[in-house]
């Protein structure tokens, strides 16, 4: 699964905020198909955007998670 990076935030507010003026459009146009597959990207995105706020706010709270560097043993 692909992690929305947190620096990304803005630029899926902003996908967000261009799906629904889509929307808009899409329904003074009649185009009832487009108002569906639109919405359908639309809900995908606000689910993106509460996950990635969640990450944001679980790593303020607790800090990073630090998983350490793997050693290698001798294999001999």
């Amino acid at each position: 699964m692909l992690r929305v990076s947190p620096e990304q935030r803005p630029r899926l507010a902003e996908i967000i905020r261009n799906l629904r003026e889509r929307i808009t459009e899409a329904r003074m146009n009649g185009w009832l198909g487009e108002v569906q597959g639109l919405e359908v990207s639309l809900n995908a995105a606000k689910r993106k955007l509460a996950r990635l706020d969640r990450s944001i706010e679980r790593n303020r709270r607790t800090g990073p998670t630090d998983l350490g560097m793997p050693a290698i043993g001798d294999s001999r």
